[in-house]
């Protein structure tokens, strides 16, 4: 007679949940109430062209909000890219790799971010 105490659990990200859903929620509207300020500034300066965009994007203050968004949206990104690693990917050794290569290409983009915004 085979008897079982107890649960077998196997240990993955469900325990994330609540607060993954929360980020994935106000990185979101972070990202949302940004563009509609973008939008509203393009639609106020009459026709664009590089040197209003350039102006609108050269105060310090406008930089940091931006690279502010551009985290948001690399945070966002993380959580929902790690989730479909974990949901489909089963093999341990590649789900690891994928999230590597997640992070390294997430890390490069908010570089890249950086050298894009203080460079205008």
């Amino acid at each position: 007679m085979n008897t079982t105490f107890g649960s077998k659990r196997l240990v993955v990200g469900a325990h994330y949940g609540l607060r993954d859903w929360l980020s994935q929620r106000v990185t979101a509207l972070v990202m949302a109430i940004f563009t509609v300020a973008v939008v509203v500034q393009v639609l106020m300066a009459g026709p664009l062209d590089y040197y209003k965009w350039s102006a609108m994007f050269s105060h310090q203050w406008m930089k940091v909000l931006t690279f502010v968004v551009i985290v948001s949206l690399l945070w966002h990104v993380w959580v929902g890219m790690r989730d479909v690693w974990m949901d489909y990917v089963k093999p341990v050794a590649a789900r690891l790799g994928l999230e590597v290569l997640t992070i390294a290409w997430l890390v490069g983009c908010a570089g890249w971010a950086i050298q894009i915004l203080w460079r205008l």
